[in-house]
């Protein structure tokens, strides 16, 4: 069924501007051209926050820095094993989902771990991304309290989601 949903759009489509008289082709081409104006609005903040995520990684500061930090998150019930996805979480939906996949492969996803890593997932948001997306494509130059709110709002999730994994699988 999902192979036909957009064809099925674009014709649904077509035949509401047909029985209104407009030309669904052209107002298609405007669409598309305002899509690709938003792109280049939107698209080097997105390239310089991938290439910073990729550095940090790849210079093993990632690494380092879940490790120094691992105690501190035990104390707040969060795994230390979940420290890289605390710190990649809110930089990058798709490290975060790699990490959490590692995480689950290695320990089981009805692990404590595992269990942790899908709640923290579903219950935080990649901020810097999203920051970097809505904000660029606005033209929002200064975030002012946007960014600590949105950071302080990811470490409820996360403390949330340690605390309910702890109360209702242990």
């Amino acid at each position: 069924m999902t192979d036909y949903l957009v064809p099925l759009l674009l014709l649904f489509t077509a035949l509401i501007g047909l029985r209104k008289g407009e030309n669904t082709y052209d107002i298609l081409l405007g669409g598309a051209a305002e899509g690709l104006s938003l792109l280049k609005t939107i698209l080097p903040s997105l390239i310089l926050l991938l290439t910073a995520v990729s550095m940090f990684r790849a210079s093993g500061g990632a690494e380092l820095l879940s490790r120094l930090l691992g105690p501190v998150f035990s104390r707040f019930g969060i795994p230390p094993e979940c420290a890289m996805l605390v710190l990649v979480r809110p930089i990058s939906g798709s490290a975060a989902l790699a990490v959490g996949s590692e995480l689950m492969a290695r320990y089981g996803t009805d692990s404590q771990i595992g269990r942790t890593a899908a709640v923290m997932l579903g219950s935080t948001e990649t901020t810097f991304y999203t920051l970097s997306v809505y904000f660029g494509a606005s033209g929002i130059r200064k975030t002012r309290y946007t960014l600590p709110a949105a950071l302080f709002a990811d470490l409820v999730g996360l403390l949330t989601a340690s605390w309910s994994v702890r109360l209702f699988f242990s």
